[in-house]
């Protein structure tokens, strides 16, 4: 039924007069009578008693006013909220973060969650190649990894990050002594992969030889080993802000060092909550923060 045979029989109960009624409606009078005789007639149903100066409602017409407004809200509800997932202000964001990117992604996704308050946010910590995947599967609709990624995905580079080396103290050893003296700590290679592949890089440009290795689940747990003399460790220099003051960040040069983090999503698929988050983090991203 168009709702705007509902809207003339609200209106022409509210007013209880033709004239003003369409007046109201911004419609002649002929035109509310026509839409007001559709209605009845498919509804089979007289909803007002014509009289001399006005109509009133109907025993019928009573029932069913309360059912007509209610109609006429929902209408108004579901439009504003169609406008409202056409724009991407509802709906769902689902975003991947890295070892590079824990403090910046966050800041991005709190930035974005008070632009869009009506969007729901999942943020996961997930290695790069398997944000690169789940990209392509749909099961995320952007990532913060890094770039470039490979194809079909679109990519945006925010910062370069860098291998640092973090040791307990700066006994004015050189890299080799600290390698060859005390275990590389180094997190699982499903849980840091790109980490790895650029330690084992950097390692082997500089011929430098590990004694022994050990394995940790996360960076903190390797943060807390190296507070404790246990070993040293290659990470990258955005996770400083985690490490303790007395911990000492040496950093390294060399091309293997190096790489780039942006964010990545499947321009393939149509997403506006996605292209506002990309538009809101490319516009507004200073000095690598979301601020």
């Amino acid at each position: 039924m168009n709702t705007r045979l509902l809207r003339a029989f609200v209106t022409l109960a509210e007013k209880g007069n033709y004239a003003q009624a369409a007046q109201a409606l911004s419609v002649s009078q002929p035109a509310l009578t026509k839409q007001i005789n559709l209605l009845e007639s498919t509804l089979n149903v007289a909803l007002f008693a014509r009289g001399r100066h006005g109509s009133a409602l109907t025993a019928a017409g009573q029932r069913l006013l309360p059912e007509a407004e209610k109609v006429l809200r929902q209408m108004a509800a579901f439009m504003q909220h169609a406008s409202q997932v056409e724009k991407g202000g509802e709906g769902l964001l689902a975003a991947g973060f890295g070892l590079s990117s824990f403090i910046l992604a966050p800041q991005c996704i709190a930035k974005f969650r008070a632009a869009y308050p009506g969007v729901d946010i999942t943020l996961e910590d997930l290695p790069s190649a398997q944000q690169y995947d789940m990209l392509q599967r749909g099961e995320l609709h952007i990532g913060f990894v890094r770039v470039p990624p490979p194809a079909p995905l679109s990519y945006h580079a925010l910062f370069e990050d860098k291998l640092v080396l973090v040791v307990s103290e700066d006994n004015g050893e050189d890299m080799s002594e600290r390698l060859r003296n005390r275990p590389l700590l180094r997190l699982y290679t499903e849980r840091a992969g790109g980490l790895n592949a650029q330690t084992d890089r950097f390692l082997q440009e500089n011929l430098f030889h590990v004694s022994s290795v050990q394995l940790a689940e996360d960076i903190q747990t390797i943060v807390a080993l190296v507070a404790a003399g246990i070993g040293v460790a290659l990470l990258p220099e955005s996770v400083v802000h985690i490490a303790p003051p007395e911990l000492k960040i040496l950093p390294l040069t060399g091309p293997a060092t190096r790489w780039q983090v942006g964010i990545a999503w499947d321009a393939r698929n149509e997403d506006v909550i996605r292209d506002n988050f990309v538009r809101m983090v490319t516009e507004n991203l200073k000095a690598a923060a979301c601020i």
